[in-house]
């Protein structure tokens, strides 16, 4: 009965080891702050190899997870509107230690020279406001990072801000996109280094907390002008994205060190049962 015993402790104490070692290997992934949700964050999945960066309907898209977020109409500054085309947008994301790229899909039933998407990112620690970094009530405002695409130019712009009116591309252009539409849906993939060493740029630090949000243009011409342009324009309010860091393989030799421990204790004790036995 004793030997029962001191063998359901050996066993209970080996399964110990590993379950402590599962929950170090795999922790979990907490929200940005407080007790937010996952829904309000991007999670940038970390990938070996070349990323899609130029082909938004790469079937390697389809296995990336996405996160959705609303979008309403731009009210902060003239001029305005009271209704807008992109109601929502999906957005996916991956880097593979040096680069990232950034894949939203959106609905537009039309496909016009003037649709245009945009990311827009904090910069340092100043909280800025999502309206491109304008001072308001509260908000003292601070520098913000846009990557800009426009179906005409078929490529991104890399832009800086500090407040409405202050909107000038960067110096230094480092960011890439591409977009495709298709059956009334856009899927437009941004692309650039995590970290480019440019001070006007968000830096992106795998396993960091980064401020994102989004806007979006439907360039239709409606009784002859543009239906949405400059702050005519779907936004969301700021988010979460965090690029995945590299894993902690080093985890792994504390876990097969309490195994091993378990399983020594345990040979100790059958050994003793079976001297005991034998006496």
């Amino acid at each position: 009965m004793a030997g029962r015993k001191i063998l359901m402790v050996a066993l209970v104490t080996t399964i110990l080891y590993g379950w402590l070692g599962t929950a170090w290997v795999f922790p979990s992934d907490p929200p940005p702050a407080g007790d937010e949700p996952e829904s309000v964050a991007v999670r940038v999945y970390l990938t070996v190899g070349a990323l899609p960066s130029d082909d938004p309907n790469s079937v390697v898209w389809d296995s990336v997870a996405p996160s959705e977020f609303k979008l309403a109409p731009q009210v902060h500054w003239p001029d305005r509107i009271q209704e807008v085309t992109v109601k929502s947008v999906k957005v996916r994301g991956l880097h593979n230690g040096q680069d990232v790229a950034i894949l939203v899909e959106y609905q537009d039933p039309t496909e016009d020279a003037a649709d245009a998407a945009a990311l827009e990112f904090m910069v340092g620690d100043k909280k800025a406001h999502f309206a491109h970094g304008q001072p308001l009530l509260q908000v003292e405002g601070g520098p913000v990072n846009i990557w800009y695409w426009k179906k005409a130019d078929g490529k991104a712009t890399d832009m800086s801000a500090k407040g409405f009116k202050t909107l000038r591309p960067q110096d230094q252009q480092d960011v890439s996109a591409t977009g495709a539409w298709q059956d009334g849906t856009w899927k437009v993939v941004f692309s650039r280094p995590l970290q480019t060493g440019d001070e006007h740029d968000v830096q992106i630090i795998p396993g960091e907390w980064s401020s994102v949000a989004f806007a979006f243009w439907d360039g239709q011409i409606v009784d002859g002008a543009i239906k949405e342009q400059g702050s005519q324009k779907a936004v969301s309010s700021w988010w979460y994205i965090r690029a995945e860091p590299q894993p902690d393989n080093s985890i792994f030799g504390y876990v097969v060190l309490g195994i091993a421990m378990a399983a020594g204790f345990e040979f100790f004790l059958i050994r003793k049962i079976r001297r005991g036995n034998q006496a």
